[in-house]
């Protein structure tokens, strides 16, 4: 396995959290010295959950508990044989269609009960991470600094709240979130808000 491929294993991000075997680190460690972009990515990793767990160390903010699940989940995927998947990047011309490999896969479901927020991620690299999102009822504010934010909703409506212009969203439909502005999510239909997510560094 080369570099790349070791990168996009996931096993860096357990390796972070502590989730490894012992000689599963020793490995890892190995990789670090031999290969400087797996120790950048080790840093790039444990910078970004240091940021999720500093963002509100009082009430943290309610996406990041099933984000940091969904990471979980999906390492443990690519742990178990799942090959990294690439999905396309959103834009304005995107099509819930553009999505139907992960959206009609059988392990790719809303559970019976969650509350507020759930999360499938679907692929994942150091610059981009998307997933499978369901929103029950909202997503409270939060302002992205240096990470672009885009939705396209599949399921449900919601109002998306940039500052203070109120988007109307129904499936199908684009939008992407500029950096340094509040915005939130407010559920509108009778079913939770399915949406593709994309965060994207800035």
């Amino acid at each position: 396995m080369n570099s790349k491929e070791y990168i996009e294993s996931g096993v860096l991000e357990l390796y972070v959290m502590g989730m490894l075997e012992p000689e599963e680190c020793t490995e890892v460690e190995q990789m670090i010295a031999i290969y400087p972009e797996v120790r950048d990515e080790v840093e790039q990793i444990t910078k970004a959950l240091k940021a999720y767990a500093e963002e509100d160390a009082g009430a943290p903010h309610a996406t990041i508990k099933p984000l940091l699940m969904a990471t979980i989940d999906y390492s443990e995927r690519l742990q178990a044989g799942e090959q990294p998947a690439f999905p396309p990047v959103l834009n304005e011309n995107s099509k819930i269609e553009d999505y139907a490999e992960w959206l009609n896969r059988e392990d790719m479901l809303m559970p019976g009960e969650f509350s507020d927020i759930y999360a499938k991620i679907i692929g994942y690299t150091p610059q981009m991470t998307t997933a499978i999102v369901w929103i029950s009822s909202m997503s409270p504010q939060e302002v992205h600094d240096d990470e672009y934010e885009k939705f396209l909703i599949v399921e449900g409506t919601c109002d998306l709240v940039i500052g203070n212009k109120v988007h109307q969203l129904v499936p199908g439909d684009y939008l992407a979130i500029p950096l340094h502005i509040g915005h939130e999510v407010k559920v509108t239909s009778s079913v939770p808000c399915k949406v593709i997510l994309q965060r994207i560094a800035a």
